[in-house]
């Protein structure tokens, strides 16, 4: 019996996902759509998509497949916002370590978790990190599916990365509402813990952009301290880079025991810092592709109470 064949398409003009496979798939219903969604059979230019708003432009291909997609990941710690034969990008909760700190360790990683969902498809696929985040940094991570590819990543990752924007809750209220740090840091292999020179004293330069977007005048309950949700645009990618910056101008991340009070002046029990744009180059269809992961709610959810 021959196999039914996958359903492609081109996309004409710029819509979304789910009035595109609406327009497409004559007679299908949105639950029937979203079905089709959550079993990983619709593809947008190769690359599996769940979400059904989707941003479709011009010139993409979506395809439909007849059989069911790879295999899911569930973990309540990572989420898979793209895959492709490339790439794998990934939404971390905090507390989940990028890679274990000792290659012998038995934790529980990103990359840990991603090794496992890769192998279950095949035992010949490997997964392989391009960048990091700490373990408390909540936020999207970009994956290779082979040591080729993540060295051409990590040694052209600043040519590549068009924008990587983070959100943080940071301590007190700025003076100024926007504006850009800029200093060289350097970290001290022994304690693991980074410095920030206004002057070039050797370290690495370290540029951050930053600007307020809402204001806690005072915080929650008995607590008096000032928050302010700041968005954060990374011109250079250094360890530790924001949460330094903003230690150094007095308004440290909220929750970080690292550079700052811990959670002493916390509403909120973790380090308050997302990676919530990541935009890069795509090595192999070398078009700009753009990841989102939305603001964590409780850090909205303090400006509403």
């Amino acid at each position: 019996m021959k196999r039914k064949q996958d359903t492609s398409f081109r996309v004409e003009t710029a819509t979304e996902l789910m009035p595109f496979l609406l327009s497409k798939l004559g007679g299908m219903t949105r639950t029937s759509v979203k079905q089709l969604l959550s079993q990983r059979r619709v593809t947008v230019n190769a690359g599996i998509q769940t979400r059904h708003d989707t941003p479709l432009k011009a010139g993409d291909k979506v395809q439909v497949l007849q059989g069911r997609g790879n295999v899911e990941l569930r973990h309540p710690k990572l989420r898979i916002i793209y895959e492709d034969d490339a790439l794998i990008v990934v939404e971390k909760k905090n507390g989940l370590l990028t890679v274990p700190y000792n290659p012998k360790s038995s934790e529980m990683t990103a990359y840990s978790i991603l090794k496992d969902y890769v192998r279950k498809q095949s035992n010949r696929n490997t997964v392989h990190v391009v960048h990091r985040l700490d373990r408390e940094t909540s936020g999207l991570l970009v994956f290779a599916k082979s040591p080729e590819l993540q060295e051409y990543m990590r040694t052209y990752w600043r040519q590549l990365v068009t924008k990587r924007t983070y959100v943080a809750l940071v301590e007190g209220k700025l003076a100024q509402k926007e504006g850009k740090i800029t200093s060289w840091l350097t970290e001290n292999p022994h304690t693991a813990m980074v410095s920030s020179s206004p002057v070039d004293n050797g370290g690495q330069l370290a540029i951050t952009h930053y600007k307020v977007l809402q204001e806690l005048e005072s915080g929650l309950e008995n607590q008096e301290s000032e928050i302010s949700l700041v968005e954060l645009n990374l011109e250079t990618g250094r360890t530790n880079q924001i949460r330094v910056h903003m230690a150094t101008i007095g308004h440290p991340v909220v929750g970080d025991r690292k550079y700052g009070h811990g959670n002493e002046s916390s509403p909120i029990d973790r380090l308050c810092l997302h990676a919530r744009t990541l935009e890069f180059i795509h090595p192999m269809t070398e078009k700009k592709v753009r990841f989102e992961a939305s603001t964590p709610k409780e850090f909205a959810r303090i400006f509403t109470q």
